[in-house]
């Protein structure tokens, strides 16, 4: 990582941290609602990146297996939970888009010596995102709520997923290309820690800005 990259990179650990802190200030308003769960996810994915970053001081793991097998999958699932079972209303859609996503598992062991198969997890977990996304974005721009958006936590954590998941989705899916032109990875790779540190802000401020009591 370049010098820039490395300061990005540590800022996005305690910015994540900023958001976990927030989340957990603001529980008691919340312990009575579904948006509970969003805070011990902050918390949950905190503690993973504190693991990823100081773990393997104290014990031997295979980081690449710790986020693809674990963190990674944590993080999809949850977010097709929160969009389709709990703001749209879609619990089976839920269930059907999680059962294709871990589909998704079986094709990348069977195929394990091609490398770009080992992207196959990721594209299609931000391709089912990229979808409620959109459905999110459709709702949100036909409810009579649509003057006072600045409310709405969704509000926020849509745009958040929209710039780091759905922004960084061709970086990922095509990574073993880029990584051969050194100027277009640095500058996507940049784009990664400069997206991943606004989604975490954009999350924090829906924790103060945002009045969805359900």
């Amino acid at each position: 990582m370049t010098e820039f990259q490395t300061i990005l990179s540590e800022s996005m650990l305690w910015i994540e941290g900023l958001a976990a802190l927030t989340s957990v200030l603001y529980y008691n308003r919340l312990k009575n609602q579904y948006w509970k769960y969003f805070v011990f996810f902050l918390i949950f994915i905190f503690l993973c990146e504190c693991v990823g970053k100081w773990g393997d001081h104290f014990l031997k793991y295979n980081k690449a297996a710790f986020y693809n097998y674990f963190v990674i999958p944590v993080q999809f699932i949850f977010f097709y939970w929160l969009y389709a079972a709990k703001s749209l209303g879609k619990p089976k859609l839920f269930a059907l888009l999680s059962f294709i996503y871990l589909l998704s598992f079986i094709p990348s062991e069977f195929i394990s010596t091609d490398k770009i198969m080992f992207s196959l997890n990721y594209t299609l977990g931000c391709l089912i995102l990229m979808i409620l996304v959109v459905m999110e974005y459709y709702k949100q721009i036909n409810s009579s709520d649509i003057l006072h958006f600045n409310k709405n936590r969704m509000f926020y954590i849509n745009l958040g997923v929209t710039l780091f998941y759905i922004g960084t989705l061709p970086f990922w899916t095509f990574l073993d290309y880029i990584r051969e032109y050194r100027g277009i990875f640095n500058i996507y790779f940049s784009y990664f820690l400069i997206s991943g540190i606004i989604m975490y802000l954009l999350f924090t401020i829906s924790f103060i800005w945002g009045k969805q009591n359900s």
